[in-house]
């Protein structure tokens, strides 16, 4: 396991039974592309209705990548963990789509 896998990442403000320092913010960012073939199978959903699963999967990719680079960020800068971690996503134009995920990178005592 690398080293940034190993960061513990919260949405909580305190971890239970651990005393830290805050080191500062920290955030992990990706922007994806939706391809021709989710687009036209998004199309076709459009007319019926209904879950576009191309996307849903392709917000999670985005948002496991977000996370995988908040860790490698907190260990950048010798983490422990990330606490009050959130996410933030946006449309940049009509095929992509940008994700965050940002906390406060936390050094245990």
């Amino acid at each position: 396991m690398s080293d940034s896998k190993k960061i513990l990442v919260v949405t909580t403000e305190r971890i239970p039974g651990q005393e830290y320092e805050v080191i500062g913010e920290v955030f992990g960012l990706t922007t994806q592309s939706k391809n021709v073939v989710r687009n036209i199978g998004a199309g076709l959903k459009n007319i019926v209705g209904g879950e576009i699963k191309a996307y849903t999967e392709l917000l999670s990719e985005a948002r496991d990548i977000a996370v995988d680079r908040l860790r490698e960020n907190a260990t950048a800068m010798g983490a422990d963990a990330v606490v009050m971690m959130r996410y933030d996503s946006d449309s940049i134009s009509q095929d992509m789509e940008t994700v965050a995920a940002y906390g406060t990178a936390v050094k245990f005592k």
